[in-house]
């Protein structure tokens, strides 16, 4: 053999070995990139199976944080007079589609009868199902994230209590793009932070209590707020009110900007009873706010009453 053909042989042998250490590095950097991306898009719950912190709750008091939360407005049957009766099915349209309320009640099969706590908790606190999926943020678990540990243990004692209902509601009607899941942790990214409501408590009770029953519980600005070309709520626009999400009229500013010449008092009748200052009365979906405001307390209303004037005037946005 000449020593031109060795040279080949040894120079081929050794870009070979060279290409194939190539090929198993990418093929590494690819593995470790895509498990990267599966930790980053994968729904991670708050809490674990068993945890003791949501056991033993007191379902007469979830009973009043089912209320604060409004939980019936969106998730009872519609075309029944039963507001526990939670078999979903409420229509919620949007710029992206139509979401469908789930059903929640008790029933083991299609509600959440077979949910564990921490399943209940999960949902709520981190929008995180028990499949570990993130939930759409139409279900406001971007507000809900604030509830206390012992608010939500009592509501999740005071859901088992409740009757169940057969029957599963439509799937959601929306984009095929939007039906992957794992996108929805850009989203999360974003706009939503576990734990942290906006409420800026400023030392008085009252007004601090509102701040959790407006920010947290109720989330009122989910509603009276417009929201961006993601879907996320403006903060410039936050309480403000805006064109309704579902297309069909107009959300109100609840500012001091619209409501300024509201007493506390004039917000907490109108609370009780749907009854405005002007002798109007609330329609819609605040009829069944009210209904559920309506089993407070006097002193939870009047807290919310006192936040409510607190909130930083902001003008109306336009439609």
């Amino acid at each position: 053999m000449s020593a031109l053909s060795i040279v080949v042989r040894s120079l081929g042998s050794f870009f070979n070995r060279t290409a194939i250490k190539i090929i198993l590095i990418g093929v590494a950097m690819m593995a470790v990139a895509c498990l990267a991306a599966w930790q980053f898009v994968k729904a991670v719950p708050r809490f674990l199976p068993g945890d003791e912190q949501l056991e033993g709750g007191d379902a007469r008091r979830g009973a009043l944080v089912f209320a604060a939360a409004n939980c019936s407005a969106c998730h009872a049957t519609p075309g029944q007079s039963d507001p526990l009766r939670l078999g979903g099915g409420l229509a919620l349209a949007s710029p992206y589609g139509t979401f469908r309320a789930p059903n929640i009640s008790s029933d083991l099969v299609d509600g959440i009868g077979s949910w564990s706590a921490s399943d209940i908790g999960n949902a709520l606190v981190a929008g995180v199902s028990p499949d570990h999926q993130h939930y759409y943020p139409v279900f406001p678990y971007t507000s809900y994230t604030g509830i206390t540990v012992s608010d939500l243990r009592d509501l999740i004692a005071y859901m088992h209590t409740l009757p169940p209902v057969m029957g599963r509601p439509p799937a959601h009607d929306i984009p095929m793009l939007l039906r992957f899941r794992p996108s929805l942790a850009i989203w999360k990214l974003l706009y939503f932070r576990e734990g942290r409501t906006q409420v800026e408590d400023n030392g008085d009770i009252v007004h601090d209590r509102g701040g959790y029953l407006v920010e947290a519980l109720g989330h009122c600005a989910e509603c009276h707020s417009t929201r961006n070309v993601m879907g996320a709520v403006k903060s410039s626009t936050r309480f403000a009110g805006g064109p309704d999400p579902e297309g069909t009229g107009f959300v109100p500013n609840i500012t001091p900007s619209r409501i300024g010449s509201w007493t506390e008092g004039d917000i907490v009748k109108m609370l009780q009873t749907g009854e405005t200052p002007t002798h109007g009365r609330v329609g819609s979906s605040m009829a069944d706010v009210v209904e559920n405001m309506s089993e407070l307390p006097q002193a939870d209303r009047l807290a919310i009453a006192r936040y409510i004037k607190a909130l930083p005037s902001r003008p109306t946005p336009k439609p």
